[in-house]
Formats: C-alpha cells, structure tokens, sequence
C-alpha cells in the first residue's frame, strides 16, 4: 500500500507558496508544510529566497539577519537583493499581534535583529529597556524631514529615537460584496449584527485584542482603547455572543478569503488592498463609527545578536527606491514623501490606501495602556476559550 501521509495537494502546495512569498508564514514552516525541506537546496533554484544564495557582494555583517514583523508586509524581493549585496540572508518570523511580539523579547532570547513594532507599544519597550537607542548615523538612509509626524512620532521617546517608521494604515473589514445582497455593509454594527445573522460561519477575526476587542466596542460607540470595565463588559457579551458564529480567530486571512471559505474579516490597509486588486469583489471598509489608525516602525530589540545587520537591513528598506517596491508589493501607504514621489498616481489616489481625511478624523491611534492592560488580556483569553 501507498503511504500518503507526506501528501500534499497542488492547490495546498500553490496556497502555502503564496503565503511564504507574501512573508505571512516562515521558511521553516514552509519546508516543514511542503514537505521540501530534503529538497530545499535543489528547489533553492526554482523558488527565488527559499533558501540564502551565495553573496555578489561580501560585507562584514554576517550571514543573516532575522526579522519580526507581520503578514504579507514585504516584498520578497527585496530581500533577495540584500542577500545580493551584502551577502545576508533575511528570515523572516511573522506575528500576529503586538502581545504576542512583546511577549517574545520578555522572554528572552527571540534571536531577532529587528522588529516592527506598532506606534502604541514604543513607550512600553523603552520602559522596559527591551529596545535599542538608534544610532542615526548608521541610517544614512534616514531623513526626518521626508516624514509626515503624524506617522512618526511615536518613534521618539523623551527625545531619542528608538524607531524609524516603516507605513502607517488602518483597520477596517473586508468583505465579499457577492454575499452581502443588497444591503452592503458599512459599520462595524452590521459587521457584528451579519455575523450572527447571514454571515455566520464565514466571518474572521484577529488573534489581537486591540482590534478585536476594540472593533467590538465601536458597536456600542465606545473608544477603540476603552479599558473601562462596564464597556469591557459589553464588549466581551458582543464577543461571546459572536463566538459561535466565527470561522476563524486569526490574523493571517487572506487564504480563507481567497478561496471564499470566509466571506467577512477584520482586515488591515494592505491586506485590504492586496485581496481588491485580486478578487474585485472584495470590498475594504471602514467602519463609519471609526476604528484604528496605525504606524508601524523598524525597532533594534536590545537582545539583538548581529546588530550590524539590523542596521544595514533597516537601512537597506528605508531606500527610497527599495520602499517603492514594498509599497507596490504589500500595499501600505508610506508616510515617506520621497517614497511617495516614486509611486504611479493611481495608487496616491487610490480611497482604500488613502481615505477622504474625514473618514481618517474618526480613527484613533492605539493607546500605550490597552497593551499592558489586565482587563483587555484576561477579555481576550476568555474570548479565545469560550
């Protein structure tokens, strides 16, 4: 008899190579999943980054440089280039949620070189001495005057900088307009009612409190970044109460969207932007109550082994021409205007990647204190059991 127990469908194959190129799985679990990882260096060839090429370009740096950062957020690449030119190879570990990130460098030992942490978490890292203090002379690349503060900011903490900012976007929910009737949705009152009505099964949520619970009290017109308990409390009913009706709790959704299994999720600027272009029926909203606006940094944790490579990779991405091409890739607006000089008017106009400024006025920035908040955690863990 056949054993087929290493099998592995074409269209599963197909499905975790896309998520591999888009960064939302590592390499490891790629070669793992795939079953490659005996044919790694033959298929080294065929699959451009599955494994690191010998350097055009010898530097002093190291071998590789390891990198924290989120779901289909880079261009792959751009990756390979670095490895062309200095010789370092770039792992990629991707995270779900900011708690999940802090949770790691508190731990000890995460191994990373650099981190892309959400504007909210900085202060937190700086108090509790898990980031480095940048030495902006080694990020030539690096010019404040080309940023909009409104996204980068948060990147200096009593005078010093500790990150660089990488995209700023927002949250919102994506959804599959074949699906929706003739009601199409546009609050997060209809995301929530639909999910517990005709959308129940196919809806997604993050594996992140700060949008899951905090989309869940723009239900009630509460704050995004409300940690008070009688609004914990009715959020956490809402939650419940839609927990029965969830396909998933996950912040990597783009397969269950793709291959219509979901039909709703909560969903970030560039996802939102990557699943339009692909399946036009797949609107990006955002909710008319409000919700998040984000930016995300380059951070050195303190632990970081191979420093040098950290700054040579943030400086690498901050190149004007390089963060044109992750733009392109992942979709995220830039806050750096010498990047946006780069980019074709249709994306500088595109509503998703930059809304109206009155859709914007209702979105707030997350607050330093849902991060570390007991409330919010212990909401999410029962969520999460119920």
């Amino acid at each position: 008899m056949k054993d087929n127990s290493g099998y592995i469908s074409k269209r599963k194959f197909m499905e975790e190579l896309r998520r591999y190129q888009n960064g939302s799985v590592s390499r490891r679990h790629f070669l793992g999943v795939t079953g490659l990882g005996a044919a790694s260096a033959v298929m080294g060839a065929a699959i451009p980054g599955l494994r690191p090429t010998a350097a055009r370009a010898q530097t002093d740096i190291g071998d590789r440089v390891i990198l924290a950062t989120w779901p289909n957020y880079h261009d792959p690449e751009n990756f390979e280039i670095f490895t062309e030119t200095t010789g370092a190879y770039t792992q990629v570990n991707v995270f779900g949620s900011n708690e999940e990130m802090l949770a790691k460098l508190q731990a000890g030992g995460s191994g990373w070189d650099v981190f892309v942490p959400t504007n909210y978490t900085i202060t937190t890292y700086v108090d509790e001495d898990l980031i480095e203090p940048l030495d902006l002379s080694r990020l030539p690349n690096y010019d404040p005057s080309a940023f909009n503060p409104r996204f980068a900011d948060a990147g200096t903490v009593n005078g010093t900088v500790y990150a660089v900012p990488k995209n700023w976007g927002t949250t919102g929910f994506a959804v599959n307009s074949d699906h929706e009737g003739g009601s199409a949705m546009s609050s997060w009152k209809a995301f929530w009612d639909r999910t517990r009505d005709d959308f129940s099964g196919r809806t997604m949520v993050h594996d992140y409190q700060l949008t899951t619970i905090g989309n869940a009290l723009k239900y009630f017109g509460y704050s995004f970044n409300s940690i008070a308990e009688a609004e914990l409390a009715d959020a956490e009913q809402l939650l419940i109460d839609a927990k029965p009706h969830l396909f998933a709790i996950s912040s990597d959704y783009q397969p269950a969207m793709r291959s219509g299994d979901a039909w709703l999720t909560m969903c970030w600027t560039g996802d939102g932007k990557q699943l339009n272009v692909d399946m036009p029926e797949i609107r990006f909203v955002l909710g008319e109550e409000g919700g998040e606006l984000w930016s995300d940094y380059y951070a050195i944790p303190k632990s970081a082994p191979r420093k040098d490579a950290a700054y040579a990779l943030i400086n690498f991405l901050l190149d004007p021409e390089v963060n044109a091409r992750e733009v392109l890739a992942h979709g995220y607006p830039t806050p750096d205007q010498r990047t946006k000089d780069l980019l074709p008017e249709e994306i500088l106009n595109d509503p998703i990647l930059y809304p109206a400024e009155e859709l914007l006025s209702a979105l707030e920035f997350g607050a330093a204190a849902t991060l570390t908040d007991p409330n919010r955690a212990e909401l999410m863990a029962r969520f999460k059991s119920a």
